[in-house]
Protein backbone atom coordinates (compact mmCIF):
# COMPACT_ATOMS: atom_id res chain seq x y z
CA UNK A 1 0.00 0.00 0.00
CA UNK A 2 1.39 3.43 -0.92
CA UNK A 3 0.79 6.85 0.50
CA UNK A 4 -1.47 8.47 1.34
CA UNK A 5 -2.68 6.06 4.02
CA UNK A 6 -4.61 7.24 7.05
CA UNK A 7 -4.08 5.24 10.23
CA UNK A 8 -7.09 5.17 12.56
CA UNK A 9 -6.35 3.79 16.02
CA UNK A 10 -9.51 2.51 17.67
CA UNK A 11 -11.12 2.32 14.25
CA UNK A 12 -13.50 -0.51 15.20
CA UNK A 13 -15.15 1.64 17.85
CA UNK A 14 -18.23 3.82 18.02
CA UNK A 15 -16.76 6.88 16.28
CA UNK A 16 -14.01 4.99 14.47
CA UNK A 17 -16.22 2.63 12.48
CA UNK A 18 -18.30 5.61 11.33
CA UNK A 19 -15.15 7.55 10.43
CA UNK A 20 -13.66 4.70 8.36
CA UNK A 21 -16.68 4.80 6.04
CA UNK A 22 -16.22 8.54 5.50
CA UNK A 23 -12.48 8.24 4.86
CA UNK A 24 -12.97 5.48 2.29
CA UNK A 25 -15.74 7.49 0.63
CA UNK A 26 -13.29 10.40 0.37
CA UNK A 27 -10.87 8.16 -1.55
CA UNK A 28 -8.34 7.56 1.22
CA UNK A 29 -6.54 4.34 1.99
CA UNK A 30 -7.40 3.43 5.58
CA UNK A 31 -5.52 1.23 8.01
CA UNK A 32 -7.24 0.43 11.31
CA UNK A 33 -5.36 -0.58 14.44
CA UNK A 34 -7.68 -1.89 17.14
CA UNK A 35 -7.32 -4.41 19.95
CA UNK A 36 -11.11 -5.02 19.91
CA UNK A 37 -11.02 -4.97 23.71
CA UNK A 38 -14.67 -3.86 23.63
CA UNK A 39 -17.23 -4.83 21.02
CA UNK A 40 -16.50 -7.68 18.64
CA UNK A 41 -15.06 -6.01 15.54
CA UNK A 42 -18.07 -6.77 13.33
CA UNK A 43 -18.45 -3.04 12.83
CA UNK A 44 -15.67 -3.34 10.21
CA UNK A 45 -17.12 -6.21 8.15
CA UNK A 46 -18.74 -3.75 5.75
CA UNK A 47 -15.26 -2.60 4.63
CA UNK A 48 -13.57 -5.98 4.37
CA UNK A 49 -13.74 -6.36 0.58
CA UNK A 50 -12.53 -2.80 -0.12
CA UNK A 51 -8.91 -2.98 -1.38
CA UNK A 52 -8.19 0.39 0.24
CA UNK A 53 -9.04 -0.96 3.70
CA UNK A 54 -6.63 -2.78 6.00
CA UNK A 55 -7.15 -4.06 9.53
CA UNK A 56 -4.46 -4.88 12.06
CA UNK A 57 -5.53 -6.35 15.37
CA UNK A 58 -3.27 -5.22 18.16
CA UNK A 59 -2.57 -2.86 21.02
CA UNK A 60 -1.34 0.68 20.42
CA UNK A 61 0.99 0.18 23.39
CA UNK A 62 2.99 -2.46 21.50
CA UNK A 63 6.18 -0.66 20.31
CA UNK A 64 7.00 -3.13 17.54
CA UNK A 65 3.47 -2.99 16.21
CA UNK A 66 3.46 0.81 16.29
CA UNK A 67 6.43 0.87 13.92
CA UNK A 68 4.80 -1.59 11.53
CA UNK A 69 1.40 0.11 11.33
CA UNK A 70 2.96 3.50 10.56
CA UNK A 71 4.59 2.32 7.33
CA UNK A 72 3.42 4.50 4.40
CA UNK A 73 1.14 6.51 6.68
CA UNK A 74 0.79 10.25 6.14
CA UNK A 75 -1.98 10.96 8.67
CA UNK A 76 -2.84 9.48 12.06
CA UNK A 77 -6.26 9.79 13.70
CA UNK A 78 -5.74 8.68 17.29
CA UNK A 79 -9.06 7.52 18.75
CA UNK A 80 -7.84 4.54 20.78
CA UNK A 81 -8.42 5.16 24.48
CA UNK A 82 -10.00 3.94 27.66
CA UNK A 83 -13.09 6.11 27.24
CA UNK A 84 -15.28 7.61 29.93
CA UNK A 85 -15.19 8.07 33.69
CA UNK A 86 -16.50 4.62 34.73
CA UNK A 87 -14.04 2.67 32.57
CA UNK A 88 -11.09 4.77 33.73
CA UNK A 89 -12.13 4.46 37.38
CA UNK A 90 -12.25 0.66 37.07
CA UNK A 91 -8.77 0.39 35.51
CA UNK A 92 -6.85 3.55 36.46
CA UNK A 93 -3.36 2.29 35.61
CA UNK A 94 -4.51 1.02 32.23
CA UNK A 95 -6.26 4.34 31.60
CA UNK A 96 -3.05 6.28 32.23
CA UNK A 97 -1.02 3.83 30.17
CA UNK A 98 -3.35 3.87 27.16
CA UNK A 99 -4.60 7.46 27.21
CA UNK A 100 -1.34 9.22 28.03
CA UNK A 101 1.73 7.02 27.72
CA UNK A 102 0.63 5.33 24.48
CA UNK A 103 -0.25 8.72 23.00
CA UNK A 104 3.21 10.03 23.84
CA UNK A 105 4.84 6.98 22.27
CA UNK A 106 2.62 7.10 19.17
CA UNK A 107 3.51 10.76 18.66
CA UNK A 108 7.24 10.00 18.73
CA UNK A 109 6.85 7.01 16.43
CA UNK A 110 4.72 9.02 14.01
CA UNK A 111 7.30 11.79 13.71
CA UNK A 112 10.06 9.23 13.21
CA UNK A 113 8.03 7.55 10.46
CA UNK A 114 7.52 10.79 8.53
CA UNK A 115 3.82 11.23 9.29
CA UNK A 116 2.70 14.76 8.44
CA UNK A 117 -0.67 15.05 10.26
CA UNK A 118 -1.70 13.86 13.73
CA UNK A 119 -5.27 14.29 15.02
CA UNK A 120 -6.00 13.56 18.66
CA UNK A 121 -9.51 12.82 19.95
CA UNK A 122 -10.06 14.67 23.20
CA UNK A 123 -13.17 15.70 25.12
CA UNK A 124 -15.16 18.69 26.33
CA UNK A 125 -15.10 17.01 29.76
CA UNK A 126 -11.74 18.74 30.10
CA UNK A 127 -13.60 21.95 31.02
CA UNK A 128 -15.01 20.47 34.23
CA UNK A 129 -17.25 23.14 35.74
CA UNK A 130 -18.06 26.65 34.50
CA UNK A 131 -17.59 29.60 36.83
CA UNK A 132 -20.38 31.50 35.07
CA UNK A 133 -23.44 29.27 34.80
CA UNK A 134 -24.93 31.53 32.13
CA UNK A 135 -21.87 31.58 29.87
CA UNK A 136 -20.13 29.33 27.36
CA UNK A 137 -16.59 27.96 27.49
CA UNK A 138 -14.31 28.20 24.47
CA UNK A 139 -10.97 26.65 23.50
CA UNK A 140 -8.94 29.20 25.46
CA UNK A 141 -10.83 28.52 28.69
CA UNK A 142 -8.96 27.15 31.69
CA UNK A 143 -9.12 23.36 31.78
CA UNK A 144 -10.38 21.91 35.06
CA UNK A 145 -10.48 18.13 34.76
CA UNK A 146 -12.42 16.50 37.58
CA UNK A 147 -12.06 12.85 36.56
CA UNK A 148 -9.17 10.57 35.69
CA UNK A 149 -10.49 10.32 32.13
CA UNK A 150 -10.31 14.09 31.65
CA UNK A 151 -6.97 14.31 33.46
CA UNK A 152 -5.39 11.87 31.01
CA UNK A 153 -6.88 13.72 28.04
CA UNK A 154 -5.65 17.11 29.26
CA UNK A 155 -2.14 15.73 29.81
CA UNK A 156 -2.15 14.04 26.41
CA UNK A 157 -3.30 17.25 24.70
CA UNK A 158 -0.23 19.03 26.04
CA UNK A 159 2.01 16.31 24.60
CA UNK A 160 0.27 16.49 21.22
CA UNK A 161 0.46 20.25 20.91
CA UNK A 162 4.07 20.33 22.12
CA UNK A 163 5.03 17.90 19.33
CA UNK A 164 3.94 20.31 16.58
CA UNK A 165 6.60 21.52 14.19
CA UNK A 166 6.85 22.62 10.55
CA UNK A 167 6.68 19.09 9.18
CA UNK A 168 4.36 17.60 11.76
CA UNK A 169 0.93 19.22 12.11
CA UNK A 170 -0.95 18.21 15.24
CA UNK A 171 -4.55 19.03 16.15
CA UNK A 172 -6.66 18.29 19.22
CA UNK A 173 -10.42 17.86 18.85
CA UNK A 174 -12.51 18.26 21.99
CA UNK A 175 -15.69 16.38 21.20
CA UNK A 176 -19.08 17.00 22.75
CA UNK A 177 -20.84 13.92 24.17
CA UNK A 178 -21.62 11.68 21.21
CA UNK A 179 -24.95 10.01 20.39
CA UNK A 180 -26.76 8.30 17.51
CA UNK A 181 -26.48 5.00 15.67
CA UNK A 182 -23.15 3.53 14.61
CA UNK A 183 -21.93 0.20 13.18
CA UNK A 184 -20.44 -0.37 16.65
CA UNK A 185 -23.56 0.64 18.56
CA UNK A 186 -23.38 1.90 22.13
CA UNK A 187 -26.24 2.35 24.58
CA UNK A 188 -24.10 3.64 27.46
CA UNK A 189 -24.06 7.23 26.18
CA UNK A 190 -26.62 9.61 27.67
CA UNK A 191 -28.94 10.23 24.70
CA UNK A 192 -28.85 6.60 23.56
CA UNK A 193 -29.16 5.30 27.12
CA UNK A 194 -32.14 7.49 28.01
CA UNK A 195 -33.89 6.48 24.80
CA UNK A 196 -33.27 2.77 25.45
CA UNK A 197 -34.45 2.93 29.06
CA UNK A 198 -37.60 4.87 28.24
CA UNK A 199 -38.52 2.60 25.32
CA UNK A 200 -37.64 -0.79 26.82
CA UNK A 201 -38.40 -0.24 30.52
CA UNK A 202 -40.88 2.59 30.30
CA UNK A 203 -39.00 4.48 32.99
CA UNK A 204 -36.04 6.78 33.53
CA UNK A 205 -33.95 7.46 36.61
CA UNK A 206 -32.28 10.86 36.17
CA UNK A 207 -29.47 12.17 38.35
CA UNK A 208 -28.52 15.85 38.39
CA UNK A 209 -30.96 16.93 35.71
CA UNK A 210 -30.01 20.62 35.87
CA UNK A 211 -26.38 20.38 34.75
CA UNK A 212 -25.27 21.28 31.22
CA UNK A 213 -23.48 19.18 28.58
CA UNK A 214 -22.99 19.62 24.81
CA UNK A 215 -23.96 16.80 22.43
CA UNK A 216 -22.99 15.77 18.88
CA UNK A 217 -24.19 13.07 16.50
CA UNK A 218 -21.59 10.38 15.80
CA UNK A 219 -21.75 11.08 12.06
CA UNK A 220 -21.06 14.75 12.64
CA UNK A 221 -18.14 13.81 14.90
CA UNK A 222 -16.65 11.67 12.13
CA UNK A 223 -17.23 14.38 9.55
CA UNK A 224 -15.37 16.90 11.71
CA UNK A 225 -12.29 14.68 11.59
CA UNK A 226 -12.45 14.52 7.80
CA UNK A 227 -12.88 18.31 7.70
CA UNK A 228 -9.69 18.81 9.70
CA UNK A 229 -7.76 16.30 7.58
CA UNK A 230 -8.90 18.09 4.41
CA UNK A 231 -7.96 21.54 5.74
CA UNK A 232 -4.63 23.16 4.96
CA UNK A 233 -2.09 22.10 7.59
CA UNK A 234 -1.18 25.66 8.52
CA UNK A 235 -4.81 26.38 9.41
CA UNK A 236 -5.11 23.55 11.96
CA UNK A 237 -1.56 22.81 13.11
CA UNK A 238 -1.08 23.40 16.82
CA UNK A 239 -4.78 24.12 17.21
CA UNK A 240 -7.52 22.90 19.51
CA UNK A 241 -11.10 22.79 18.24
CA UNK A 242 -14.26 22.15 20.19
CA UNK A 243 -16.40 19.87 18.02
CA UNK A 244 -20.15 20.33 18.19
CA UNK A 245 -22.81 23.02 17.83
CA UNK A 246 -23.40 25.85 20.29
CA UNK A 247 -27.16 25.34 19.99
CA UNK A 248 -26.79 21.69 21.03
CA UNK A 249 -26.06 22.25 24.73
CA UNK A 250 -28.69 20.53 26.87
CA UNK A 251 -29.49 19.71 30.47
CA UNK A 252 -30.69 16.22 31.29
CA UNK A 253 -34.11 17.71 32.08
CA UNK A 254 -34.22 18.97 28.49
CA UNK A 255 -33.52 15.47 27.20
CA UNK A 256 -36.28 14.08 29.41
CA UNK A 257 -38.78 16.60 28.08
CA UNK A 258 -37.88 15.71 24.50
CA UNK A 259 -38.30 12.01 25.28
CA UNK A 260 -41.66 12.56 26.96
CA UNK A 261 -42.90 14.19 23.77
CA UNK A 262 -42.14 10.89 22.02
CA UNK A 263 -42.90 8.42 24.83
CA UNK A 264 -45.41 10.24 27.06
CA UNK A 265 -46.13 7.20 29.24
CA UNK A 266 -42.56 7.07 30.52
CA UNK A 267 -42.23 7.18 34.31
CA UNK A 268 -39.47 9.54 35.41
CA UNK A 269 -37.72 9.39 38.77
CA UNK A 270 -35.65 12.48 39.41
CA UNK A 271 -32.84 12.04 41.92
CA UNK A 272 -31.71 15.32 43.47
CA UNK A 273 -28.01 15.97 43.00
CA UNK A 274 -27.15 19.31 44.53
CA UNK A 275 -23.76 19.54 42.91
CA UNK A 276 -22.00 18.00 39.94
CA UNK A 277 -18.29 18.56 39.37
CA UNK A 278 -19.01 18.73 35.63
CA UNK A 279 -21.30 21.50 34.41
CA UNK A 280 -20.41 23.23 31.17
CA UNK A 281 -21.96 24.84 28.13
CA UNK A 282 -19.57 24.99 25.21
CA UNK A 283 -19.09 27.38 22.32
CA UNK A 284 -18.24 25.82 18.97
CA UNK A 285 -17.78 29.06 17.05
CA UNK A 286 -14.08 28.49 16.31
CA UNK A 287 -14.45 25.35 14.16
CA UNK A 288 -17.32 27.00 12.27
CA UNK A 289 -15.56 30.29 11.62
CA UNK A 290 -12.13 28.85 10.80
CA UNK A 291 -13.06 25.66 8.96
CA UNK A 292 -16.65 26.26 7.86
CA UNK A 293 -17.75 23.16 9.77
CA UNK A 294 -21.37 22.85 10.85
CA UNK A 295 -23.25 19.94 12.33
CA UNK A 296 -26.10 18.36 10.37
CA UNK A 297 -28.15 16.64 13.10
CA UNK A 298 -29.69 17.56 16.43
CA UNK A 299 -30.45 15.70 19.65
CA UNK A 300 -34.14 15.39 18.67
CA UNK A 301 -32.96 13.77 15.42
CA UNK A 302 -30.86 11.36 17.48
CA UNK A 303 -33.74 10.43 19.78
CA UNK A 304 -35.91 9.62 16.75
CA UNK A 305 -33.11 7.66 15.11
CA UNK A 306 -32.41 5.48 18.15
CA UNK A 307 -36.13 4.94 18.73
CA UNK A 308 -36.50 3.72 15.14
CA UNK A 309 -33.63 1.29 15.66
CA UNK A 310 -35.18 -0.10 18.84
CA UNK A 311 -38.62 -0.39 17.28
CA UNK A 312 -37.10 -2.30 14.35
CA UNK A 313 -35.67 -4.83 16.86
CA UNK A 314 -32.40 -5.16 14.96
CA UNK A 315 -29.94 -5.17 17.85
CA UNK A 316 -31.36 -7.89 20.08
CA UNK A 317 -30.85 -7.05 23.75
CA UNK A 318 -29.77 -3.36 23.93
CA UNK A 319 -28.57 -3.99 27.52
CA UNK A 320 -26.02 -6.60 26.34
CA UNK A 321 -22.34 -5.98 27.17
CA UNK A 322 -21.52 -5.63 23.46
CA UNK A 323 -23.33 -2.29 23.45
CA UNK A 324 -21.32 -0.56 26.14
CA UNK A 325 -17.73 0.26 27.00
Amino acid sequence: MTRPTTLVTGGAGYVGSTLVADLLAAGRHVRVLDSVAVGDGRSLLQFWADPRFEFIRGDVRDPGLRTAVLEDVDAVVHLAAVVGDPACKREPEQARDVNLEATRSLLAASRAAGVSRFLFASTCSNYGKMEDGAGYVSEDWDLRPVSLYAETKVAAELEVLDATDDGFATTCLRFATVYGTSPRMRFDLTVNEFTRDAFVNGELVVYGEQFWRPYIHVRDAARAIVTVLDAQAEGVSGNVFNVGNTQENYRKQDLVELLLERLPETRVERVLQADDPRDYRVSFDKITSQLGYETSRTVPDGLDEVLELLRADLVGDPFAPAFRN
